[in-house]
């Protein structure tokens, strides 16, 4: 990666942490989903609006934590509103497989654009899970799960 590039990631990931986008409860949530991770500390619920269509309306989270972990839940803010379940649930495992184990696996649906910018926390491996975490709220939140997901 470019230091270019590199500098361009690592200033949209300060600004997200910053400026968290759709920070906040949501009132008219039909999901929710806590997430919490033990190693650290971070912790969060994701609010989704999900319309009879089975599209996401609108997202938002609140919570505290690291950069990584805020900026994380706010890029998947924007990225999944207006998305299909399903093609969120794609954005989900896209997300945590490239993190977690390098992999760019092509999924329907999925952009990866800005959420490339997370990807300098796989050179810290404690930091994958705090970049995770938002993704696993997704991911309970769509499953109706009632037990707080977690990075373990």
């Amino acid at each position: 990666m470019s230091d270019e590039l590199e500098t361009m990631y690592r200033e949209l990931i300060l600004d997200h942490a910053s400026n968290p986008r759709h920070f906040g409860p949501l009132g008219s949530a039909t999901h929710t989903a806590d997430a919490i991770n033990p190693l650290c500390g971070d912790k969060l619920r994701l609010y989704l609006e999900i319309s009879p269509a089975n599209q996401i309306e609108n997202a938002s989270f609140e919570g505290s934590g690291c950069a990584i972990s805020m900026a994380s839940a706010s890029l998947l803010t924007e990225t999944v509103t207006g998305l299909p379940v399903a093609t969120a649930e794609n954005c989900f495992e896209s997300v945590t497989e490239r993190l977690s184990h390098g992999k760019s696996v092509t999924r329907p649906g999925v952009s990866l654009d800005k959420l490339e910018a997370l990807d300098g926390v796989r050179e810290f491996p404690s930091r994958v899970k705090c970049a995770t975490l938002a993704w696993h709220a997704l991911h309970a939140a769509l499953g109706n799960l009632s037990t707080p997901a977690t990075t373990e």
